[in-house]
């Protein structure tokens, strides 16, 4: 199975690319900076997310859309860039994973009210969680795309250790059996290469978080 992983570069495009490659997967990675390594990748390419056409990535069995954007200025890239990518892989077999926010999450099953919208929601966190929402509600309006947003738990630790083991949650915040809302990166990477080999929740947001 061939895999592209753009934006691989950051924290969680880098660990979605080990995993991936550790269980047999070819994978390319989408870097934007000259000299940027990646390990496990077949190839690295050199390019923006926003020069990407059908033709880089037609060969692929799936996308993952690993981008970030976490300052006042770039937050509307998320929208931008998500965009560009539903837009090229219109019509198209090719699926499209992308790593989402938990803010956008809902607090249960009446989905009036956001992760976001907490009281205890960090101040700091808002824009960003806002911005992935938006993206978010835009995705939801593509019946042209074979999209899969993927949100971490509200704790997505970058250093936490990888114990294989995780709950699959879907539009509402999701919660362990300890009640917390936590997953690794590492946890999170081995999640994410299971719903790209299952397929499983295809135009579907979906939650992972520690079991």
């Amino acid at each position: 199975m061939k895999i592209a992983v753009v934006a691989a570069a950051g924290k969680a495009g880098r660990k979605i690319v080990a995993e991936a490659a550790s269980r047999g997967l070819e994978v390319t990675a989408f870097v934007r900076r000259r000299g940027q390594v990646v390990d496990g990748a077949k190839k690295v390419i050199i390019k923006d997310i926003l020069a990407l056409t059908f033709d880089d990535l037609k060969d692929f069995d799936a996308v993952v859309d690993a981008f970030g954007a976490f300052t006042p200025e770039t937050l509307s890239q998320h929208s931008a860039t998500l965009k560009h990518l539903c837009d090229i892989l219109s019509g198209s077999k090719i699926r499209l994973l992308i790593v989402g926010g938990a803010g956008s999450l809902y607090l249960d099953d009446t989905h009036t009210a956001q992760v976001m919208n907490a009281p205890n929601f960090p101040d700091m966190f808002k824009p960003l969680a806002a911005a992935q929402a938006k993206a978010l509600d835009e995705l939801r309006n593509r019946d042209d795309v074979q999209w899969t947003f993927v949100s971490p738990a509200c704790d997505f630790q970058a250093d936490g250790e990888c114990t294989g083991k995780y709950l699959v949650g879907g539009e509402v915040l999701t919660l362990n059996a300890a009640g917390e809302s936590v997953i690794s990166y590492a946890d999170y990477a081995v999640a994410m290469v299971d719903e790209i080999l299952s397929g499983n929740h295809i135009k579907q947001r979906i939650g992972f978080v520690k079991a």
